[in-house]
C-alpha cells in the first residue's frame, strides 16, 4: 500500500513517468487526424476556412469533453485501490447488478482489439513520411512496399524484445516523450504565428456548424476522423495505476497544450498552402510543417513516440488478459515477470496471438490511409462501455439520479454519435475491427458463462463435506502399509464454504490408489478486487494432517503457490499447528520442510450428461477451450514443480444410472 501511496503524491519524477507511459496513444494522433480530415474531404484543393476552423474546433472540444471531463476529471476518481481501465471499474461495481458484466465483457473486448490496430497504424504513419525522401542521390524509401517491409522489422523486433521486460527502456519513455510532445508545441506555435486569428476554433459554436456546413462534404462522417484525437483516453485510465491520478492530472495541461498549438498549427499550414500538390500523390500535414531540415529528425522521432505508444498498448494488453483471468472471463494463461517491478508481466501467446494480428494488419491495408478505417471504431465501443459502468459507479458513490442521467445522457450522446460516424466505414476497414473484438468477445462469452452453466447444474452429490473424512486421511497419513507418496500431496481444488470440497478429489487420494502422505492440502485460490492483496487463511479440522489453505490474491499478483506455500508450511511448521518434517537428506543444513506434489484435477465431459442443446455447447466449448490454454500448471506457477494434472469425467443436469441385465448363457448352435 506504501507504493501506491506515494505514486498519488505529485513529483517531478512522477510527472515524467506519466509523459512517458500514459499519453504514447494519444499523443501520435496528430501523426494522422489532420491528414484523414482532409483526405476524407477530397484532398487540400477541397479545403477552405471555414473547415479547417471547424474541424479543429471538433479537435479541441472532443478532447475536452471526453479525455478532460469525462477521464481526467470524472473517471480517475473511480479507481480500485489505485488501478484504473474497465476490468478495474467493473470489480468495484459488479455487485449492482449481474447486467453489467456484458458492458464489461464488450468494452474489454474492443480494447483489446485496439491493441492489435495502435501499433499499425502508428508506425505506418511515421514511417511514411520517410516516403520518397531524397538522401543526396539516393531515395531510401522510393515505394510503399518499402513502407511496409521497414514497418514490419521494427514490429517484429518490438515484439520480439517484450520477453526481456521493458524497466530499462520505459526509464527513457519519459524524457523522450517529453521531447515529443515539446517538439508538437514548438512546431504547432511556429506555424500558427503565421495567422493568430486561427485561436477562434476555440469557440465550440464552430465546431457545431461545422457539422452541417457544406464545406464539410461529408457531414457528420468526419466525426470518424476527429476521434482519432482523443484514442488514447482509456489507455489514460487505464495507466493510472503505474503513476497515481495526481500525475496524471498534473501532467495533462501541458500535454494538452502541446496537442492542441499542433493541431492549431497544422490547420495554418493548410490554410497558407491550399495550392501544394504532392508529386507522389502522398500527403501529411504533420510532416509538412516542419522545415525541410528537421524532416528528418521529426521522422526519427515520431517514429520512436510511435514505438512508445505501442509498446504502452502492447503491455497494456498483458496487464487486460491478466485481469480477464482473475475474473473469470478469459482461461488462465502462462504469464511471466521479467522485471521485479510491480505491474511488468509477459504473456507469451498473448504476444504472438497480437504480433499476428497486427503484421496481418500491415499486409492487409498497406497504407496508414486505408488503416484508420478500421482504428477508432473498437475503442469507441469501450468508450461508450466505460461510460455506462462510470454510471452505475456514480450511484455507488452516492451521487443524485439527475446528475447521473446528465452524465449518462451527455456522454452516450457524444460517444454514439462518434460509433455511428465510425459504423459507416465498416466495409472500408471497420469490419476487421469488429471480427477481431467479436472473436475476443466470443471467447470470454464462452468462459464466463460456460463457467456458470457448468457451477448451476453440477449435481449436488458432486460434492462432499471434508471434515467428514479427516479422520480416514489422518490414519492413511499414519499407514505404513502403504508407500508414502510424497511429504505433502496438494489438491488445487476451490474449498467452498471451508468444508465442501468435491467428491473426485477425495476419490483421487481414497479410491483411485490410496496416496499416503504427511499432509494433505487443499488450496483454493480467492481472486479478490483488491489489486495486490496476499493473505491466507488455514484451517486444520482439529488435525495435523489436513489442511485447507485459502489463499486470497488480488488480480493483479502473480499466482505463484509453491512459493507461497512453502512459507506457509514453515510458518505452521514453526507454530506446532502441522507436524514436523525433518529431512534427513539435504543440501540445505536445517530444511524443515519436506517434498511436495501437486495434483490439479481437470474437467472433460461425461457422456451422461445431460443439458440443453446451448448449455450443452456452452460448457463442451469452455471445456475446449481449458484445453486448449497453456498447462494448468502455470495458472499457480508451477511450471517447475512436481505437478500431476488428472482427468476427471464431468457429470451436468439430470442423469440416468446405466444398468445391464444378467441372464444365462445363451446355447451356441451349429450352422
Amino acid at each position: 500500500m506504501n507504493k501506491i501511496t506515494k505514486k498519488q503524491k505529485m513529483s517531478f519524477a512522477g510527472l515524467l513517468i506519466a509523459i512517458g507511459i500514459v499519453y504514447g496513444d494519444i499523443g501520435t494522433s496528430p501523426l494522422y487526424v489532420m491528414k484523414s480530415i482532409v483526405t476524407e474531404n477530397g484532398g487540400i484543393a477541397n479545403v477552405n476556412r471555414e473547415l479547417i476552423v471547424g474541424s479543429i474546433s471538433l479537435i479541441l472540444w472532443t478532447v475536452t469533453l471526453l479525455t478532460t471531463v469525462k477521464y481526467v476529471m470524472i473517471a480517475l476518481k473511480a479507481t480500485n485501490h489505485g488501478e484504473g481501465g474497465i476490468f478495474s471499474l467493473y470489480a468495484l461495481v459488479r455487485k449492482r447488478a449481474k447486467w453489467l458484466v456484458i458492458p464489461a465483457l464488450i468494452g474489454g473486448a474492443a480494447l483489446l482489439a485496439d491493441g492489435t490496430l495502435t501499433p499499425a497504424v502508428t508506425v505506418t504513419t511515421s514511417i511514411e513520411g520517410l516516403k520518397n525522401m531524397r538522401f543526396g542521390d539516393v531515395i531510401p524509401v522510393p515505394s510503399q512496399e518499402v513502407v511496409i517491409m521497414i514497418t514490419i522489422i521494427i514490429l517484429v523486433i518490438l515484439f520480439s524484445i517484450q520477453r526481456m521486460g521493458t524497466s530499462v527502456i520505459g526509464k527513457a519513455f519519459g524524457p523522450i516523450m517529453l521531447v515529443w510532445f515539446t517538439f508538437l508545441g514548438v512546431v504547432g506555435i511556429a506555424n500558427l504565428s503565421h495567422d493568430w486569428s486561427l485561436l477562434e476554433a476555440i469557440n465550440p459554436i464552430h465546431a457545431i456548424r461545422i457539422l452541417f456546413s457544406p464545406a464539410n462534404k461529408v457531414g457528420i462522417l468526419i466525426l470518424g476522423s476527429v476521434f482519432l484525437a482523443t484514442t488514447g483516453a482509456e489507455a489514460l485510465y487505464s495507466d493510472v495505476g503505474h503513476v497515481g491520478k495526481a500525475n496524471i492530472i498534473g501532467s495533462w495541461p501541458y500535454i494538452f497544450v502541446c496537442l492542441s498549438l499542433n493541431y492549431l498549427g497544422q490547420g495554418a499550414w493548410i490554410l497558407h498552402n491550399a495550392s501544394y500538390h504532392a508529386g507522389n500523390g502522398d500527403f501529411n500535414p504533420f510532416f509538412e510543417v516542419v522545415p525541410s531540415n528537421l524532416r528528418l529528425f521529426a521522422i526519427a522521432l515520431a517514429t520512436i513516440a510511435a514505438i512508445i505508444a505501442s509498446q504502452a498498448l502492447i503491455t497494456g494488453s498483458f496487464t487486460l488478459v491478466a485481469e480477464a483471468s482473475s475474473l473469470k472471463f478469459l482461461p488462465r494463461m502462462n504469464i511471466i515477470y521479467p522485471s521485479t517491478e510491480k505491474g511488468q508481466i509477459y504473456i507469451p501467446s498473448i504476444n504472438k496471438m497480437i504480433c499476428v494480428v497486427t503484421v496481418a494488419i500491415v499486409f492487409l491495408f498497406r497504407t496508414s490511409h486505408h488503416m484508420e478505417a478500421a482504428y477508432g471504431l473498437a475503442i469507441t465501443v469501450t468508450m461508450l462501455m466505460t461510460t455506462i459502468l462510470l454510471f452505475e459507479y456514480l450511484g455507488k458513490k452516492g451521487k443524485p439520479l439527475y446528475l447521473r442521467v446528465i452524465f449518462l445522457i451527455a456522454f452516450a450522446f457524444i460517444e454514439g454519435m462518434f460509433l455511428i460516424s465510425s459504423l459507416t466505414k465498416f466495409l472500408h476497414g471497420g469490419y476487421v475491427t469488429v471480427l477481431i473484438a467479436g472473436f475476443i468477445l466470443a471467447i470470454m462469452y464462452v468462459w464466463f458463462y460456460g463457467n456458470k452453466i457448468r457451477d448451476k447444474r453440477e449435481s449436488r452429490n458432486a460434492y462432499v463435506r471434508l471434515d467428514e473424512y479427516t479422520d480416514m486421511l489422518t490414519n492413511l497419513s499414519h499407514d505404513e502399509d502403504y508407500p508414502t507418496y510424497a511429504t505433502n500431496l496438494v489438491y488445487m481444488a476451490n474449498v467452498k464454504y471451508n468444508k465442501f470440497i468435491k467428491r473426485e478429489i477425495l476419490y483421487s487420494i481414497l479410491d483411485k490408489r490410496p496416496k499416503r502422505a504427511k499432509a494433505y492440502w487443499f488450496v483454493t485460490v480467492n481472486v479478490t478486487n483488491e489489486p495486490y492483496t496476499a493473505e491466507y487463511a488455514v484451517n486444520t479440522y482439529g488435525t495435523k494432517n489436513v489442511i485447507n489453505v485459502q489463499l486470497y490474491l488480488g488480480f493483479r499478483k502473480q499466482t505463484s503457490v509453491n512459493v507461497y506455500l512453502r512459507q506457509i508450511v514453515h510458518e505452521l511448521i514453526a507454530d506446532g499447528t502441522i507436524e514436523a518434517q525433518p529431512q534427513r537428506f539435504t543440501t540445505t543444513p536445517g530444511r524443515d520442510v519436506g517434498d511436495f506434489s501437486f495434483v490439479i484435477v481437470n474437467d472433460v465431459i461425461s457422456p451422461l450428461t445431460k443439458l440443453t442443446g446451448y448449455e450443452k455447447f456452452m460448457v463442451e466449448a469452455r471445456v475446449w477451450l481449458q484445453n486448449l490454454s497453456s498447462n494448468p500448471a502455470s495458472w499457480f506457477g508451477l511450471e517447475y514443480a512436481d505437478t500431476v494434472v488428472e482427468r476427471v469425467p464431468l457429470i451436468l443436469g439430470k442423469h440416468q444410472e446405466s444398468y445391464i441385465k444378467r441372464i444365462k448363457p445363451k446355447k451356441q448352435t451349429k450352422k
